[in-house]
């Protein structure tokens, strides 16, 4: 289970925007250059207030590792396995038909990111309205 901080900043309905502050995990992330929490301004995100907390409340939120690992890979891995196995087959679709192999794997490549970022962003949409990979509020910490 990855948990981490937050502090309710604001509350609408029946979800709470929490924001999450740089933690002791984000010294050794590989990404901590091109992240907003290691800026210092940290992250937002919204969860199902489940907990009733109000705003200002400094609450634990909470994500099962196995929907954290795959998130992970729908975000890191996929995008980049796309683009190297079309552009492979760009190249190869392209000397066979005679047209310049560089330009045709760039093509091939370009399109299949294009259309695994749309597809991903369906999944997204899909999934915030289905919840089951969204993180959770776990408990109030200070009210």
């Amino acid at each position: 289970m990855v948990r981490e901080k937050g502090v309710i900043e604001r509350i609408t309905g029946k979800k709470a925007m929490v924001r999450i502050q740089k933690s002791s995990a984000c010294s050794a992330c590989e990404s901590k250059d091109s992240c907003d929490v290691a800026s210092g301004q940290g992250m937002t995100i919204e969860v199902v207030n489940e907990l009733m907390a109000s705003e200002g409340d400094v609450v634990e939120i909470s994500i099962s590792s196995r929907s954290f690992l795959k998130l992970t890979v729908l975000v890191y891995f996929v995008p980049v396995a796309t683009l190297i196995i079309c552009a492979y087959f760009g190249e190869a679709l392209g000397a066979r038909l005679g047209f310049n192999t560089s330009l045709s794997s760039i093509l091939a490549g370009g399109m299949g990111m294009g259309a695994t970022f749309f597809i991903l962003r369906r999944f997204d949409q899909d999934q915030r309205r289905k919840r089951s990979l969204s993180p959770k509020m776990t408990r109030i910490l200070l009210g």
